[in-house]
Formats: C-alpha cells, structure tokens, sequence
C-alpha cells in the first residue's frame, strides 16, 4: 500500500465518525417547530410578507411555523435576536431592505449583518412610488426635476423617518437629478402620506402598499416606480431610469436568512422550499394583492445583493447625513 494511503485513511476515518452523529439530526429536519422573527410590527409590508411565507413553509416542511413579530430599533432588535440564536435552523429572520441600510446609518449595532448571518434567499421586492401632492405642477419626472431646479430648497420630501427606504429612496433621487429638496421626517408612512395629501409637503417615496388605494382616486399623483422594472401592481408607472434619472433603482426587498454556522443541509432545503412557495397559486395571488413581487435566488446571489446594498445605500447615507444613535 502506497504511503500517502495509509495518510488519507488516517485523515478521513475520524473526520467520518466526527460527522456521523450530525447525519441523524439533519435527516429529521425539522423536528420541532419553527420560528419565524419579523423585525417590523404587525401591519407592514414586512410583517404581511412573513404572514404568507410563513404558512406555506409550514406546509412545505410539515412542521408549524410562528412568527414571531420583534419589532424596534429600525429592525435591529429582531436581527440582534436571530443573530445570538443557535445556527440550528430552528429560528429564521425576515431580511429587509432596511438592515442593509443600518449597517451605515447607526453608529454601532450589537450584530454584523454579514458575518452574524447564512442567506437563504431573496424572496421578494416592492419598489417605493414617487408620488407628489395634485397642486404640484409636475406630469413627469423630468418636469419635476426642472420644477427643483428652478425653486432650489423650496420643494419638501415626506418619508415615514430618518433613515427609512422612503427617505433614502429620495435622497437618492436627489444625489442622482443634481437637485436641493428638503425632507420632512413623520413618525411612520401613514402619518407621511395624510401630511403629503394635506399639503404640507409636495413629493414622497412611499412604499407600494402604502400608496397604491390613494392614486386611483386622484390623492396623490403618481410619476414613476423606484425599481429595475415597472411593477406589475402599477404597470402605467414608468420606472424612476427610464423617466429621466438613468441607472436609479431602490427597492424594498425581502428575503430569509439564519444564524451562521446553520449546517448547508438545513440552509439548502429551507431555500428549496422558500422558492417552491413562491410559485404556489395562492402565494402568489396574496402578494401581488399586496403589492409585492415573488424573486426567489440561490444563498449565494442573496449574499451577493446583500453585499451590495451595504455599498449603495452606505453612500446615500453619507451623502444624506441621516445618521440614528
């Protein structure tokens, strides 16, 4: 027998008995009960996306899944929470748009949203809609942007808070379209949009959901979308790129993540089976009610985006100078 022989064997004997004892636990995945944290409170986008995801994972993996609603602190409580659980895949977290935002926009977090996470995947977006009150005598993007450039300082963006996609979406339009406007910070996208309609501001970036019943009735005027696409929801809407600002995008995403060190067996059916939700009929009719549009990628392109957003919105918060305590 060849010498290097006898090295392998003696390598790979222990590392097969030191896994062996892991085989029977993730065959039986899962074997209790699954909780799903949400960061956010009940009622928003992403608590209504975690209410749909939710069951139908339940189903999927025969097991009951809660969720499990741990709002605060811009959504770091619920990622502090999933980050400091162990990486069993018993305790899973709804990723937003908004974790990638407060990597830069507090000064510390008791969590690193890279390192401290596995993801699973990008489940699904919304984009924000640029909508401005019906006085404001702009048609288009590009008319509101000649409107800014003529009254530099004299046009106010609502957004739900500092530092929220509302209010970094438009500080991004404003980098972007080389204008001055000036923001109004209100506690919550509700509050925003009566103060918007009231007209104690002239534009907004709401998210889908919140704005989509007020512009049918005139409330509210809607120019362009904030992602990639137009939306299916409000597909007479062109995207904020093609309107004017070439190369614009922000959405409000969401997607499934687990602590790090979840074994890959358990990171790998938890993403094949999040993706098959998504193309269940009736999960996909609840969100597209809601405004949201199903995605689905593989761990690794939901790392990649991750990554990704940290970069751009890192950017637009130091240019914004929105920074939280």
């Amino acid at each position: 027998m060849h010498p290097s022989d006898n090295r392998f064997g003696s390598i790979f004997i222990p590392v097969a008995l030191l896994a062996a004892p892991a085989a029977p636990a993730l065959a039986q995945y899962p074997a209790k009960s699954i909780r799903l944290v949400v960061p956010v409170p009940p009622g928003g986008s992403g608590d209504v996306f975690g209410r749909i995801i939710g069951p139908a994972l339940a189903d999927a993996l025969g097991r009951q899944v809660v969720v499990d609603n741990r709002s605060g602190a811009g959504a770091n409580i619920g990622a502090e929470i999933v980050a400091k659980s162990p990486p069993d895949g018993y305790t899973l977290l709804v990723g937003i748009a908004a974790h990638t935002i407060n990597v830069s926009l507090y000064r510390s977090l008791n969590y690193d949203f890279v390192r401290d996470f596995s993801p699973v995947s990008l489940l699904a977006s919304t984009p924000n809609i640029l909508v401005v009150n019906p006085t404001v005598p702009a048609k288009s993007v590009k008319e509101l942007i000649a409107l800014a450039k003529a009254r530099p300082g004299q046009l106010d963006y609502v957004s739900g808070g500092s530092g929220t996609s509302a209010h970094l979406a438009a500080a991004l339009f404003v980098s972007m379209a080389g204008v001055r406007m000036s923001h109004i910070p209100y506690k919550g996208g509700g509050p925003s949009m009566i103060a918007l309609m009231g007209g104690e501001a002239s534009v907004g970036f709401p998210t889908a959901p919140t704005v989509i019943h007020l512009m049918p009735s005139g409330k509210l005027r809607g120019l362009a979308v904030s992602g990639a696409g137009r939306s299916p929801s409000t597909p007479e809407l062109p995207t904020i790129s093609e309107a004017g600002i070439k190369g614009y995008e922000s959405t409000n995403w969401l997607g499934l993540l687990v602590p790090a060190g979840t074994p890959m067996e358990i990171v790998s059916r938890l993403h094949a089976e999040s993706v098959k939700a998504l193309a269940r009929p009736d999960v996909k009719e609840r969100l597209a009610a809601t405004g949201l549009e199903p995605i689905g990628t593989t761990p690794e392109q939901f790392g990649a985006h991750i990554r990704a957003e940290i970069q751009k919105w890192g950017r637009v918060v130091r240019e914004s100078g929105a920074r939280v305590e």
